[in-house]
């Protein structure tokens, strides 16, 4: 079942059994809409430049990276540029099966035939041998639906994987990334130079498709190419605006979203039954910022006999896992009836 076909599934159950408690709404924009800040009243003219600088110190990066943090409207519009660019060297690409379909979409717009690997239960990194090829392993850190980080064996498992050739890299989406800094295993992919990061304003503050920014890792070869592709497809001159405001005025933000999502996290844990609360990961459960939880129980099972509606795997993509995903965004999870989610900005 795919993500449009279980949309019109989970209202058809949700209407026809209102005491069902709904673990599937994943739409966090809409959940936390009251705490998104509003944009500037007047736009002023903020040069690309600056704001690579400024998204460097906030992530307590070294600010003479600027050279190599490209400037976009979001990892979405990022990994589009990047898939260009990987076609135009005839790169192989490896895309997570079970984590988000548009990533495949974006590559094959792009004209590339990406192959494909498991994330669920747990990661299962590709081992064919090298070729002559450039190869790139997108990966997303931490990951949903495994609603997680990457663990300390599977980020060195990655790091072997780079250094089994020379023309091998990584791109990490680290758009569910809420903390400061980035999380050990993607600094540890950072340091070996073969790293090409992704992030954005989408998740932290609540703005899709506005601003973001992708790091070229120094051992990234023609990367005035790449820099070329993004200075001629950048963000509008209002966006630039809008993401100054966020990361000067509104840094703490991304710190009262992971407060939220902790609280409804919380709620959801309270409601489910003894033996599903047990099926969920620690490490998913303990996951700052985290809406995601997979449990190894399928979602027939969970509305059938625990009243509870969750996402089937396939939403997220091809996997032969058995299982499904809570998420604790919907309305049942909030504040209560005349609180405040979390603290509104103005």
């Amino acid at each position: 079942m795919r993500f449009e076909e279980f949309q019109d599934f989970r209202q058809r159950e949700l209407s026809g059994s209102p005491s069902l408690l709904d673990a599937a709404e994943t739409n966090v924009y809409r959940a936390l809409a009251p705490m998104r800040p509003k944009p500037p009243a007047e736009v002023s003219t903020v040069h690309r430049c600056d704001l690579a600088r400024a998204w460097l110190r906030r992530f307590q990066l070294p600010e003479e990276w600027s050279g190599h943090a490209m400037v976009c409207r979001g990892v979405r519009h990022g990994l589009g540029v990047v898939f260009q660019r990987l076609h135009a060297v005839q790169a192989r690409l490896w895309l997570p099966s079970d984590v988000y379909p548009v990533y495949f979409e974006l590559a094959r717009a792009a004209g590339l035939e990406p192959a494909s690997y498991p994330t669920l239960p747990a990661p299962a990194l590709p081992n064919s041998p090298a070729d002559h090829r450039a190869e790139y392993l997108l990966l997303a850190n931490p990951s949903k639906p495994l609603g997680r980080y990457l663990s300390e064996a599977e980020c060195a498992a990655v790091i072997s994987w780079l250094r089994e050739s020379p023309r091998r890299r990584v791109l990490i989406d680290s758009v569910y990334d809420l903390g400061v800094p980035f999380a050990v295993g993607t600094r540890r992919l950072l340091d070996t130079g073969c790293a090409v990061l992704l992030h954005s304003v989408t998740k932290g503050w609540l703005w899709p498709r506005t601003f973001g920014v992708v790091l070229l890792g120094e051992e990234q070869a023609e990367w005035e190419e790449w820099a070329e592709a993004f200075r001629s497809d950048s963000p509008a001159r209002e966006q630039l605006g809008l993401a100054h405001r966020l990361l000067t005025e509104h840094g703490d933000m991304p710190r009262h979203i992971v407060d939220e999502l902790a609280a409804r996290a919380e709620r959801l844990f309270e409601r489910l039954p003894d033996d599903v609360l047990g099926a969920v990961p620690t490490a998913s459960r303990t996951c700052p910022g985290n809406y995601f939880f997979p449990v190894g129980i399928p979602a027939r099972t969970l509305l059938r006999e625990c009243g509870v509606l969750a996402m089937p795997v396939s939403v997220f993509g091809e996997t032969s896992w058995p299982g499904s995903v809570l998420t604790s965004l919907a309305d049942t999870f909030g504040p209560a009836p005349g609180t405040r989610s979390g603290e509104v900005a103005g």
